[in-house]
């Protein structure tokens, strides 16, 4: 699958009608040319763009929506020109079956009052209304949306001059590009669940039907044998690659990163064998040597992963794996994390996790330090220690209900300098603003697994944009 193979397609449309255009003169071209700026626009998000043009009798929407769903379009945007019939859009999106966002994009900030009265010919300002008119037939097209039960979504502002109406539009082609990533990604589940561990036990099936893409089981067997195959000059490139990426403690010896360096160029030609987009894991090993020294000797490989757009969930968290993608899909880095204690001398959550980290959204360079003991797990070897950059972070957790149904739990808040516990962890320090006591009971009402997604900045509005396009619930605690 090449990069572009699944490229996000975006249709475009506008409405107006057709017994306008021999009325008044020169409103069809003037509404065409306003439909290619915002075309323009979408293209700047590198996209691929299927614009249609006005559409403004019946016959022609019927045609569009055989025309976007032949495309593939994963998103319509509905521009609102001017007053149209609700029988022009209809047979579109019914036809297309994909999300529909409705552009009420009025061409200035206001009429020129004064100017516009002192046209005189009642026709031409008719026309010049017209031009105006882009809020006038939203509420027909939203009552025949809600009365044929399809949903939809609005932005509405300036076509000029209007930053958060643009940024609006922004968030939601983003939010579809991650929708279109994950529809088409390949997660690995390489092992098995910790046994005991009941919350993070999940249905694939569920994961499948809500985000799309393809889960494939992998044998920690196979990673066993293709370590095997790794020549000591791979072995030798990987451990300069650690010396230069990480800040590598003096405990640590030359014969565990050359252990953790077989691991990693192992798990770089797994992915690659299987197209991964992301991965969970965890495997006990006990009993079989081979498979033990492959599981103990992951962490340093994992983390390059997570760094290089192949997230990486530890303890075979499926749901985190697909939090964690999400996450970096927004660009947002995405990191394994789960609360470790509170502080309440500094009102702090602190969080963080053993096993990889996300290098790209540390606090400087991320130290490696050699464990004599993975806490509950089996073996020894190295571990990464980081702490989460200073400023505005986003968690993000994938709940399977009760109910059997996927919700995505967001929470903004920042990280903030202060001491980490230097145990071989990611390991930060996490303030909200409605106080560590209340975030932690109201997180923890929803009923989320303990781990969750560490990301920099705050994207609580893109991933609500997300939850929409994939029709969950969204839950934003703060």
């Amino acid at each position: 699958m090449t990069k572009n193979e699944f490229r996000l397609k975006i249709g475009l449309f506008g409405i107006g009608l057709d017994a306008y255009w021999e009325q008044f003169e020169g409103l069809r071209q003037r509404l065409e040319s306003y439909l290619l700026i915002v075309a323009d626009r979408i293209k700047g998000h590198d996209v691929e763009i299927v614009n249609l043009g006005l559409i403004d009798t019946a016959e022609k929407a019927m045609e569009a929506g055989h025309r976007f769903r032949q495309a593939d379009v994963d998103l319509i945007f509905l521009y609102v020109t001017t007053y149209a019939l609700s029988s022009t859009v209809l047979p579109v999106v019914q036809r297309a079956k994909v999300p529909v966002i409705i552009l009420n994009l009025s061409p200035e900030a206001s009429i020129n009052y004064e100017q516009f009265n002192k046209i005189n010919d009642r026709t031409k300002m008719t026309g010049e209304w017209l031009g105006y008119c882009s809020a006038c037939p939203v509420p027909e097209v939203a009552n025949v949306f809600k009365r044929c039960g399809i949903k939809f979504h609005q932005v509405t502002g300036m076509l000029h001059d209007d930053k958060e109406c643009w940024s609006e539009i922004g968030e939601w082609i983003e939010a579809a590009k991650v929708a279109n990533t994950m529809a088409h990604n390949n997660l690995g589940a390489m092992g098995h669940y910790y046994s005991g561990m009941l919350d993070i036990y999940t249905d694939l099936t569920l994961q499948l039907a809500t985000f799309g893409g393809h889960i494939e089981i992998i044998e920690v067997d196979e990673l066993s044998a293709i370590r095997k195959q790794i020549s000591q000059e791979q072995i030798d490139k990987r451990v300069k690659d650690f010396n230069e990426i990480f800040a590598i403690n003096n405990d640590c010896s030359l014969e565990e990163l050359e252990r953790a360096a077989r691991t990693s160029v192992a798990l770089d030609q797994l992915v690659q064998k299987y197209n991964l987009g992301s991965m969970a894991y965890y495997y006990k090993g006990t009993g079989n040597f081979e498979n033990e020294d492959t599981m103990s000797s992951v962490i340093l490989g994992n983390s390059l992963l997570t760094a290089n757009g192949v997230p990486v969930a530890g303890e075979y968290e499926i749901k985190n794996a697909q939090a964690m993608k999400i996450m970096d899909s927004f660009g947002a880095g995405g990191s394994f994390t789960e609360y470790y204690a509170m502080d309440y001398a500094d009102d702090v959550v602190l969080m963080g996790h053993d096993g990889p980290g996300h290098i790209k959204i540390a606090e400087g360079k991320i130290k490696v330090r050699a464990l004599k003991v993975y806490h509950g797990k089996v073996g020894e070897g190295l571990s990464v220690e980081m702490a989460v950059k200073h400023g505005p972070v986003t968690l993000l957790s994938v709940v399977e209900t009760g109910e059997s149904k996927i919700i995505l739990l967001v929470a903004e808040g920042e990280s903030i300098p202060g001491p980490i516990l230097e145990i071989g962890n990611t390991n930060s320090r996490y303030k909200f603003s409605i106080g560590a006591r209340k975030f932690v009971n109201d997180w923890n009402s929803y009923g989320p697994a303990h781990h969750c997604a560490v990301g920099v900045g705050h994207i609580a509005s893109k991933l609500e944009k997300l939850a929409a396009l994939l029709d969950i619930e969204v839950v934003e605690v703060g």
